[in-house]
């Protein structure tokens, strides 16, 4: 048996019309689809409703990930593929996505060939990828392995002071029981996600599809400036005890202490009360994301920027303190399955990224791997975040080859491009 050629996958171009209008924002030209709002339920029910066209059973476990089974009963251990449907405030329509609409257009590609596996085959849909509702990003994931509490999960809450908990009610989904799972990954051998890559080395190396060695380790750490409300034109400067000043040493020491480590630090959210353009702050609340190529250099990063923010909030009268929500440990990849991979797709170029992934957190649990699928331009979590159909199409070529060689036992498909 063959595949088709990588031009023949007509679900694809179904898929994504049928995807892309689902939580778009027209004024942004992004996404807002945040776990359990309105659009990411509709996102929901369409994973639902793909899974039924093609008659997958679609089981959701405790912790909100959808699963749609493809052979469910047959014998061994599943392989799963996917990724998340969520994504960043007005972010492009690829990140995560591209993962999921890719699994299903593998499945009907492999179909056509006339395949069919000899262990279950899973797609997954991870809830709360990207954290942008309640500020822990892999929620879903983090909860299933057992890396996010319970209890501390229920209690997050999004900046209109909804918790998870309420949230995950309203949709119909009990979070009293949300936690590890040990019985769902004892389930699981294996996880391949794709996705867009969010950076430009496939570029530089003329290839379409590329297999992930690594993911930098990184975390979110809220600082919060805390000075003294008063009337922006009546308090003199030496009167003052803005903490927004100390927040701006806080961004630009930031940058700076980065670049001499090698490193990334970003400022991307932020809250101000009371908010108001002729009112002198009272509090600033920040969001520091931050990425290194090994946990010392992250924890001497964040260690110098809090030292150099205290000292600076103490000159301006200000007070600081700094809260971690979310710390991964650098993730290497199982080395055979990305062999593996790589060798089945015809020698794919192996490449690090800094971006998180639900298989990042797996990856502790269980072999897991990740294909990217080059990005003309590099951008991404902006509505310019991009690929050209050609590479989409052959991002699921490549995926149905992988789910082929690892769920196929010796019904392997040739390799025909």
């Amino acid at each position: 048996m063959e595949l088709p050629s990588p031009e023949q996958t007509p679900s694809l171009d179904e898929l994504w019309r049928s995807l892309l209008p689902l939580g778009f924002h027209r004024a942004s030209g992004g996404y807002r689809r945040f776990a359990w709002n309105k659009a990411d339920l509709a996102c929901r029910a369409w994973f639902t409703a793909q899974a039924a066209d093609r008659g997958l059973t679609v089981r959701t476990d405790r912790n909100g990930n959808q699963w749609a089974w493809w052979g469910e009963r047959l014998p061994g251990k599943a392989l799963a593929i996917g990724s998340h449907l969520d994504s960043v405030p007005d972010g492009g329509a690829y990140d995560g996505p591209l993962g999921v609409v890719s699994s299903f257009a593998a499945v009907d590609l492999l179909r056509e060939a006339g395949w069919k596996p000899e262990r279950p085959v899973a797609i997954a849909n991870f809830a709360d990828e990207e954290g942008a509702r309640f500020g822990v990003a892999c929620a879903g994931s983090r909860l299933l392995t057992g890396q996010l509490e319970p209890d501390r999960a229920r209690a997050l809450t999004d900046d209109s002071g909804v918790t998870l908990a309420a949230a995950m009610e309203a949709a119909g989904q009990d979070p009293d029981v949300i936690g590890r799972d040990d019985e769902l990954l004892g389930r699981i051998g294996q996880y391949v996600e794709l996705h867009i890559e969010q950076g430009r080395a496939l570029v530089d190396v003329g290839r379409a599809v590329g297999v992930a060695t690594s993911i930098w380790p990184h975390g979110r750490w809220r600082f919060e400036f805390g000075g003294e409300a008063n009337h922006a034109g009546t308090t003199r400067l030496e009167d003052r005890r803005d903490p927004m000043l100390t927040y701006a040493y806080t961004v630009l020491a930031a940058r700076k202490k980065a670049a001499a480590h090698g490193a990334l630090a970003t400022f991307g959210r932020i809250l101000v009360e009371p908010n108001g353009t002729n009112a002198i702050p009272s509090k600033v609340s920040a969001w520091l994301d931050s990425r290194a190529p090994d946990e010392a250099t992250l924890t001497a990063l964040l260690a110098e920027l809090e030292e150099a923010a205290r000292e600076r909030a103490g000159r301006d009268g200000a007070s600081l303190s700094v809260v971690n929500e979310s710390l991964t440990p650098i993730v290497e990849f199982d080395h055979a399955l990305r062999d593996r991979l790589a060798k089945t797709l015809d020698e794919a170029p192996v490449l690090p990224t800094g971006a998180g992934h639900d298989a990042g957190i797996l990856a502790g649990r269980i072999p897991t791997a990740m294909l990217f699928v080059r990005n003309p331009t590099g951008v991404s979590h902006s509505p310019a975040e991009h690929a050209e159909i050609a590479d989409c199409r052959a991002g699921v070529h490549a995926l149905a080859r992988a789910v082929s060689e690892l769920a196929g036992g010796s019904a392997r498909l040739g390799a025909a491009w």
